[in-house]
């Protein structure tokens, strides 16, 4: 088994964890620690940032990580031990970031857009496989 996984999930779409989590947490077995990582849009050009409420920013990385609490709650075993993590940017670049941070020796993530599953990885996983330093378990 593995000590610690990375599971990347997009809380408004449930093809990224429906069949991926499963796999994370069986790949944890008993003793691994699954850590759940969910990345929020950069906010943007400081031309654009200036439409917005000066902690939008601040509110919408909170709300990111009560939500991806709730989910924890909600889909992971009671026994897996688990972490919730926001990261802001481009996806492929925070799970990469955030595997080696955490020290992962796997990633677990969804193929990408299920229309194309059988043609091509979605850029996010190819990108991932690509670069990571870990195991990759890329889930159609």
């Amino acid at each position: 088994m593995f000590n610690n996984i990375l599971c990347a999930v997009d809380l408004d779409d449930e093809h990224s964890w429906k069949k991926a989590l499963p796999k994370a947490v069986e790949l944890c077995g008993d003793s691994g620690n699954l850590h759940l990582l969910t990345v929020v849009p950069e906010f943007g050009l400081s031309m654009i940032s200036q439409y917005f409420p000066s902690d939008f920013e601040q509110t919408t990385l909170t709300a990111a990580k009560d939500a991806l609490r709730a989910f924890i709650d909600k889909h992971v075993p009671k026994n897996i031990s688990s972490r919730a993590i926001i990261a802001q940017g481009r996806a492929y670049e925070q799970i990469l970031r955030v595997a080696d941070e955490v020290g992962c020796d796997a990633i677990v993530m969804a193929a990408g857009n299920p229309d194309l599953a059988q043609y091509l990885l979605g850029p996010n996983a190819a990108r991932v496989v690509r670069h990571a330093t870990c195991s990759v378990l890329v889930v159609r």
